[in-house]
């Protein structure tokens, strides 16, 4: 049983008998943090998943400890064991509201908080650390997508189906060993998981009926599963970390789409037999589709070398406002491509074409320019925004990009401090000390830092203990869905901002769209709103008119 609690840490904070305390965990195999006040930068630093507060002696100082580090542990799927001296329900309740979810009163001997630790520990790893080991045959797998295929084609819904065959890997296991290609191949699959949930939440699914299958089923749109497809595309031609060095997994895919009497079998058989053609093909089938049809990825790419010097990279400005109504106080810059035959295309499908054509670094310089140009020649009300534009992990890790950035703004004359940086949750920043650096001397020029999509992927609380920031921005996933929905919904949406609270950083929901939602994330203590509920993406001319007019 001990040797079960080896790799969760365990924060004990007890101003009184916290080294008695530890000396039992200790025994029972548990590392525990150095002693520290209730502070979630020292849970956050020290990687904490069980925090022991013990709440004896009739002080606030317990309830204190509880309320400090509820919303770590509820954004983390962790536990929070409270000792009690009796089981008092008025202590319970305050305990259990502050995010408490475990207690023992009273405490007893070592092995009565042994026991409740166990339990406790086991009540994170249901909670955050399934096992993602799917012992099941490949036809249960299989059922499992046509079963949900079939429940949204009944629904009405229009349903996309990706099969992703991942290929190399005898190479890779030849070179490297069976185990390095395991923990490629599951580094694949967390990753098409996280993108998938990014980007449908409930209205998608990943199975894998064999190790080197994926089977991706999409409720939504063409548009979105066109940027679905180049966001798992771009996602799976990046290097992932393996053994020590890097390796890519190369990938072939069929896709099909539902049409009139459409089911499940037919539609996993028709993208099957695409998945069979690609095999035998000299490409891989990824698609971007436009509103005149599809394109391959490739010929975007190609396209993509011409686009900078025939100006079709535009740049649209998103606002942002006080939650509680009051004036516009800044924007988003979001990049557009406009396309000569397929339309207006957005970013992710911009950037998974750069990544194809390995522009990714030109076309971040080139949009970085832009919007600096840009803004360079606002007067009057624009000239008061606080302007918000993306960085890549690629910038962050080039050498004097700080100094370069910086450089850049003074020369198209914006000041520093009008601007905020912006670093995606989703993007691999893979030498966190290095891009706190970079952050650090932007950051002390005057501009702010925002992290991006927060709570969309797997880093949020390693980018929130190294990197230095000024704002959270609420991920539009949970943003809006967290707020339009029921109690389970919003208790993330609650923990999030606890846990926000609790750092002293300001949240900015994107995505929000109705009254209804902008009222339920005010309540919970959002600071700050993006979204169409404000206005859609505009140009300058439209972004002056919506100042203009009275709110």
């Amino acid at each position: 049983m001990a040797a079960e609690a080896k790799h969760l840490t365990l924060m004990i904070v007890s101003p009184r008998d916290h080294d008695a305390l530890a000396a039992v965990a200790a025994e029972d195999g548990w590392l525990v943090a150095a002693p520290a006040a209730a502070d979630v930068q020292a849970a956050l630093a020290e990687r904490v998943r069980v925090v022991l507060v013990d709440g004896r002696g009739g002080t606030d100082a317990g309830l204190a400890a509880s309320k400090a580090l509820g919303g770590y542990i509820a954004a983390t799927g962790g536990a929070l064991v409270v000792l009690l001296d009796r089981p008092d329900g008025d202590a319970l309740d305050a305990h259990f509201a502050a995010g408490a979810t475990h207690f023992l009163a009273p405490p007893g001997d070592g092995e009565s908080l042994r026991q409740t630790l166990r339990f406790a520990q086991r009540h994170v790893r249901r909670a955050g650390g399934r096992d993602d080991g799917d012992r099941r045959q490949p036809e249960a797998r299989l059922a499992e997508a046509e079963h949900w295929i079939d429940a949204h084609l009944v629904a009405g819904r229009h349903v996309g189906v990706l099969r992703i065959a991942l290929s190399r890997l005898d190479i890779l296991n030849a070179a490297r060993g069976r185990a390095a290609g395991d923990s490629l191949i599951a580094a694949a699959r967390a990753q098409v998981q996280a993108i998938v949930a990014d980007l449908l939440d409930t209205s998608g699914l990943v199975v894998a009926p064999s190790g080197s299958e994926l089977v991706v089923t999409a409720a939504a749109d063409p548009a979105t599963l066109d940027v679905l497809a180049a966001r798992l595309d771009a996602a799976l031609a990046r290097p992932f970390g393996v053994g020590g060095g890097e390796a890519v997994l190369g990938s072939r895919w069929g896709m099909a789409e539902s049409g009139a009497g459409d089911d499940a079998p037919r539609l996993l058989h028709r993208a099957g037999e695409a998945l069979a053609a690609a095999k035998s093909g000299d490409s891989g089938m990824v698609r971007i589709a436009g509103p005149q049809g599809a394109m391959p990825l490739d010929a975007l790419a190609v396209d993509l070398h011409h686009a900078i010097e025939r100006g079709e990279i535009d740049i649209l400005f998103q606002p942002q406002a006080p939650i509680d109504g009051g004036p516009i106080i800044g924007v988003e810059a979001l990049a557009r491509w406009r396309h000569g035959r397929l339309g207006s295309l957005g970013a992710d499908a911009l950037f998974a074409a750069a990544e194809r054509a390995d522009l990714g670094l030109a076309l971040s310089d080139h949009i970085q320019g832009l919007v600096l140009r840009r803004i360079a020649g606002w007067t009057g009300t624009l000239a008061a925004l606080r302007v918000s534009l993306n960085l890549t992990a690629a910038d962050l890790a080039r050498p004097g990009f700080a100094a370069s950035f910086l450089a850049q703004a003074a020369a198209t004359g914006v000041a520093p401090d009008r601007l905020t940086v912006e670093i995606t949750e989703t993007g691999a920043v893979r030498d966190l000390d290095a891009a706190a650096g970079v952050l650090r001397a932007i950051r002390a020029a005057g501009t702010r830092v925002a992290l991006d999509d927060f709570g969309t992927g797997y880093s949020s609380l390693a980018y929130l203990a190294a990197l230095p920031l000024d704002y959270l921005k609420l991920d539009k996933a949970l943003a809006v869905g967290g707020a339009g929905q029921p109690s389970d919904d919003r208790g993330v949406v609650r923990a999030v901002m606890a846990l926000a609270r609790s750092l002293d950083l300001p949240v900015i929901a994107e995505g929000v769209e109705t009254e209804a939602q902008r009222a339920l994330l005010a309540a919970e203590g959002c600071a700050y709103v993006q979204g169409f509920l404000l206005a859609p993406p505009l140009d300058e001319a439209a972004l002056i008119r919506l100042l203009e007019t009275p709110r």
